[in-house]
């Protein structure tokens, strides 16, 4: 299983400062006498910094490569490290800032260089085989869950929603391969009207007849032995890993967490349905809903 996402950025954090304080030590350089040399009053704030219990700003790693003698090299090193440490949690609020229509095109370039996807889902459709009708409904529902600050929120949802439209066409690169693994209770659920909904199903059936794109549904009734379904992941070729929450954006860069991601995916998709008996998954699901 892998690891708690709100615990993985703060574990790269801790990381990141024990290699500051690693850097401290080899120089026997005492916290105090650190705070001193940095212009602090309390030797405090180092130790924070260093236990990950703080944010680790690139001007901090300059100042502890400064005062301990680090090579270049080695501050290169640790500031590339922080550059991905911070990027790994994003808020919503900080995400959405510039409108939706920007929180949309900020992965664009992700999904136009990748080489295989992997999308594993337990509430909703993927982004990527969402039908216009559902992805409206959804980012109208962001703008209020995300308190995104909108004078115009149709117009704001209408643009977002345009380019992810846009995107879809990405899943005919004949270099690309896109997975999408969904637990049976996707097909089910009710979040938007049952128009949108049905039509949605309609519409992964048509995405599942392309020849790069391979869907597998997860029966409720699997016998899983162990496999629990998991919040949902994207993971891009083999060296990120995407998880969204309720509060913000997390991505896994650190090998041992992807591979663990991995991992879990192998195992979910060994559960999975796939071809015709995922086919007769969504007719079901129509006809549930048609009855």
């Amino acid at each position: 299983m892998p690891p708690s996402p709100s615990s993985s950025a703060q574990a790269a954090r801790e990381r990141l400062g024990g290699k500051l304080r690693d850097l401290r030590q080899a120089r026997s350089i005492s916290g105090r006498a650190f705070a001193s040399s940095a212009g602090w009053k309390s030797a405090s704030q180092v130790s924070m910094i260093e236990k990950g219990h703080r944010t680790i700003s690139a001007e901090h790693v300059r100042l502890w490569c400064s005062v301990c003698g680090a090579s270049e090299r080695r501050t290169e090193e640790l500031l590339a490290e922080q550059a991905a440490v911070a990027g790994m949690w994003i808020p919503y609020e900080q995400l959405n800032r510039g409108g939706l229509l920007a929180a949309q095109r900020s992965i664009r370039q992700q999904y136009e260089e990748l080489v295989l996807a992997r999308s594993y889902q337990p509430k909703v459709f993927p982004g990527m085989v969402q039908t216009r009708a559902y992805t409206r409904a959804a980012l109208t529902g962001v703008i209020v869950e995300q308190a995104v600050q909108t004078t115009d929120p149709d117009g704001e949802v209408e643009s977002a929603v345009a380019e992810r439209m846009d995107r879809q066409r990405l899943l005919s690169r004949p270099d690309a391969r896109w997975f999408f693994l969904l637990e049976e209770p996707v097909l089910w659920y009710w979040p938007y009207s049952a128009e949108v909904h049905r039509d949605q199903l309609r519409h992964l059936l048509e995405v599942r007849r392309r020849p790069n794109v391979f869907l597998g549904i997860i029966p409720a009734s699997a016998d899983r032995r162990g496999v629990h379904p998991e919040e949902a992941f994207d993971i891009t070729d083999g060296h990120l890993v995407s998880v969204e929450l309720v509060s913000g954006y997390l991505s896994v860069t650190q090998p041992s967490e992807v591979a663990l991601y991995v991992a879990t995916w192998e195992r979910l998709w060994g559960l999975a349905e796939t071809g015709e008996a995922a086919t007769r998954r969504i007719r079901a699901a129509l006809d549930r809903l048609n009855g």
